[in-house]
Order: C-alpha cells, then structure tokens, then sequence
C-alpha cells in the first residue's frame, strides 16, 4: 500500500516468517521452550483468546507449559516476533483464562493492533490448509504434517505446501465525485435472508485458470450484472482464511445509465447507491433498501476497506 495509506484489515503483520528455521529441527526444538503460543478451536469455528476488557481487544497467547504434550507435538511454527519471541500455534480447546473471551477473526479483524491481525490471520489460514489436505490429491494416501507446519508429506514423498486461490472483488463505481458519486454493489444468491435485512457488498469471483485479475474483474461483471467496466485499478490484497483465499481488491468504473441485468444464479438484486447512502448505512444509521435496512459488509473485509476508499475520495 502507499504510505501513509490504511491497508485493509487482514493484510496487517508485524511477524517475521524465517521460512529458513522450518526445516531446522534443533533450533525449534529449543525455539518450543521460550515460544508463544497461539491456541484456536477449530470445533468452534476457529475462535482464538481475546482480552475480554478493555477494547479494543487483544489476542491472548498463551506459554508451551499450558499446551498439553499431545497437542504440542502438533504445533506449527509462525515466525519470531520483532522482540526475538518465536510464535507457534496448535489446535486444541481454549484454555479458560480470566479476563479473556473467544472470538473469532471476522469479528474482530479489524479491531486488533497489526501484530495480533497477522498472527491470527496466518494461523487460521494454515490450520484451514492443513483440514482440507489430509489426503493426497494423486495417490489418497493419507498426509502428515512437516516442516513445522509449512508442507504436508505422502507416504510415496509427494509434498503439498500450502496455497491461496486468487480471488477479484471489485468496487464498480461512476466515477463521480461528491455525495452523488454512486457505487454499483450486490445482493448475493446465496446469502441467507434475513428478515427486515437486505445485505449488499461489491462484486466477486474466483480468478479462472489462464485469467488474469483483471480480465477476471471484466468476466465476473459481465456475468453477474452485465454492465462493462474501464478504468480497472488494483486497490490492494487481503488474506481471506474462509477456507484459503487471496482477495485481489479493484476499482472500476461504469456507466449508471446502462441497464443492470443480474445472473439470478448468483445475484439476486444489485443497484446503485450514494456516498450519502453509503456514508450513512457505514455511520450506524438506517437506510431503507426496498422496505429492508441496507446492510454492508463486515469491517475486517476487503469488501468494506474498499467502499471506505471510495467514500474517501480514493479513486
């Protein structure tokens, strides 16, 4: 990002990876002894230790003397902090600590000092790679975790790191300045309805094999609203551990006067709003959409950094 310019919520870290001590079985042998440890419930949907009071929240990392032995010996390694303390994280019930409550990422994202939104962002990230490669995709072969935490290993030798699928998400906007300036946002399909609600958010879609971003932000418009766009600018990426993305966040710009014509497939309504409206509904206040309260995305989203840039100005 610019200097000087916000990032969005998950692509905050104070973390240092040294990629090189993974395979470095003696330094994290003595690296466990004076570690942190970051402890997330996976039956709980990944839920990590937050101080209960005061806000804003802060991540709760507990020593390698309150991990039990056979939780341990699963412990993947994070990196070392900036005072020199390596971080690991296993998976495993919370621990019950006064003062501390769980809670999950997107809760609270945007809430936490860039050390703590790193740190749970790349733990949840891994532990969610590892949950979905327990087998190897070739073979069947049943996995195991190596090199702390960073590869998964078959029987036959086959390895498997860790990957992200890229994904667009796009803010399609008029290009208008003010607070008439319009955004072109969607009610998703999918999206469980929710009475006297009426959720919108920006544009999205997995980038195809052979697409780039941006030829992937022109297909997935198309498809969804069919209206094209110019002007296609990279705003700035985020982490999405929701199993294992890469949001790739863009502006583009769109003439309000051609007609929208929505996929129902995908998107069950979409329209332009106001950086008044937008403005608003972002305040805390009501905004009527078709007899429903708008919506917007939660704040540790890409989707929501993107529609404060362009409420800012930012485009």
């Amino acid at each position: 990002m610019t200097a000087g310019r916000p990032a969005p919520s998950l692509a905050r870290s104070t973390l240092d990876r040294v990629a090189h001590r993974r395979t470095d079985p003696d330094w994290l042998g003595q690296a466990w002894g004076r570690c942190r440890v970051l402890v997330l419930d996976s039956d709980n949907g990944g839920r990590a230790l937050v101080s209960a009071e005061p806000e804003p929240p802060v991540l709760v990392l507990v020593g390698p003397g309150e991990v039990p032995e056979e939780t341990a010996a699963r412990a993947m390694f994070l990196g070392v902090e900036p005072d020199g303390v390596p971080v690991f994280t296993v998976e495993a019930p919370l621990p019950v600590l006064p003062g501390t409550r769980a809670a999950h990422l997107l809760e609270v994202g945007h809430l936490l000092t860039d050390r703590d939104a790193g740190l749970l962002t790349t733990g949840l990230a891994l532990h969610n790679w590892h949950r979905g490669h327990r087998y190897s995709p070739r073979t069947g072969q049943a996995t195991t975790m190596d090199e702390a935490g960073w590869s998964r290993l078959a029987p036959a030798g086959e390895r498997m790191w860790p990957r992200t699928d890229p994904a667009m998400i796009v803010l399609v906007h008029d290009g208008g300045s003010g607070r008439d300036g319009r955004c072109l946002l969607g009610n998703n399909a999918a999206w469980p309805r929710v009475p006297g609600e009426l959720r919108f958010s920006c544009l999205a879609g997995y980038v195809e094999p052979g697409e780039s971003a941006e030829a992937a932000v022109l297909r997935e418009v198309r498809e969804e609203v069919d209206v094209p766009v110019t002007d296609i600018t990279y705003v700035g990426s985020q982490a999405w551990p929701f199993p294992g993305s890469l949001m790739l966040g863009f502006q583009a710009v769109a003439d309000p006067r051609r007609p929208v014509r929505v996929d129902p497939a995908e998107i069950a309504v979409a329209r332009w709003f106001t950086r008044a409206e937008i403005g608003a509904a972002l305040a805390g206040q009501s905004v009527d959409v078709q007899g429903a309260r708008l919506v917007l995305p939660r704040s540790s989203s890409i989707a929501s950094f993107l529609l404060r840039h362009w409420l800012d100005g930012h485009c």
